[in-house]
């Protein structure tokens, strides 16, 4: 029978079953001595050792069509993440992380700002000035509208979404609204501090219906890419290919070059100065990880 990875904890794997069925199961020995470990998200062959209760073992993982090192998961089709637009403000230098991270792994991102019912339209459109210029789609919700998920159930439909974001935001509560008998627990706002505790603690695909699978991951406050060359940075900022023609050098960085195309770009409004400005703080992040060996 084939089936995909929903859950794992403690050596154990949920297998939501062609048969709609889900499945405790353990991986065969194979798998470690090959150093192969079964990813949530992962499609898999299993032999059925009961039906009550449903357990079985997982005989092979099928070809994966992508993997993310964080959060630790496989055949993603999109990501979806979500910052609330105020109440705690979005943390523009975190979601652009997030976004280099999934442009490294060729993941499509939504993004959706939450809680618009505490912000303006001029706020709104500030953000949306932002990231379309950058070529990202944008939601904006306020979860207490039906309307608004609705929306997101159409940007989810027959895929596989990771959803990400810091605590605090919304997530869990959103995972409630989509899909109620997930019944993820949800977390206050600290008054004082104004962020969320950490209320998810492990990676999990939620069947929405068939062919929709939305993961909540626990939220994140700080992540990088590793193993990549500042060079490359810049291929995670899709918003500048297009002024790349203008640059004088072969391989211009857009950092200290003379005659830089993009440079130009960010001075002229066509690309975002807070997307640019975070692009150094990357670029010099790498570029010190570098020269400095860690």
């Amino acid at each position: 029978m084939t089936g995909k990875i929903i859950k794992g904890i403690a050596g154990f794997y949920y297998v939501h079953g062609e048969n709609q069925v889900v499945y405790e199961c353990r991986a065969k020995g194979i798998f470690r001595s090959q150093n192969i470990k079964p990813l949530v998200g992962d499609n898999v062959e299993i032999s059925v050792l009961s039906e009550c209760p449903p357990e079985g073992n997982i005989d092979r993982i099928l070809e994966r069509k992508n993997q993310l090192i964080r959060p630790a998961s496989a055949n993603i089709d999109q990501a979806l993440v979500v910052f609330a637009i105020a109440h705690p403000e979005p943390n523009l230098n975190l979601l652009d992380r997030f976004l280099v991270l999934m442009e490294r792994s060729g993941v499509p991102v939504i993004i959706a700002f939450n809680k618009t019912d505490l912000a303006g339209e001029e706020k709104q459109q500030a953000y949306a000035d932002i990231y379309r210029k950058a070529g990202y789609h944008l939601l904006f919700l306020s979860l207490e509208q039906d309307e608004d998920i609705s929306r997101l159930r159409d940007c989810l439909r027959g895929k596989t979404t990771v959803l990400a974001g810091p605590s605090g935001v919304g997530k869990s509560t959103l995972t409630n609204r989509i899909l109620p008998e997930a019944a993820m627990e949800t977390g206050d706002i600290s008054r004082k501090i104004q962020r969320g505790r950490h209320t998810t603690r492990h990676s999990q695909l939620f069947c929405v219906e068939e062919g929709t699978y939305l993961m909540d991951t626990p939220g994140f406050s700080s992540l990088f890419v590793d193993s990549m060359e500042p060079e490359e940075l810049k291929a995670c900022f899709p918003e500048f290919a297009p002024y790349e023609d203008g640059c004088r050098f072969l391989g211009c960085v857009h950092m200290g070059e003379r005659d830089c195309g993009v440079k130009e770009a960010v001075k002229e409004g066509k690309i975002s100065s807070s997307r640019y400005e975070n692009y150094r703080l990357f670029y010099e992040e790498l570029k010190d990880k570098r020269r400095y060996g860690r």
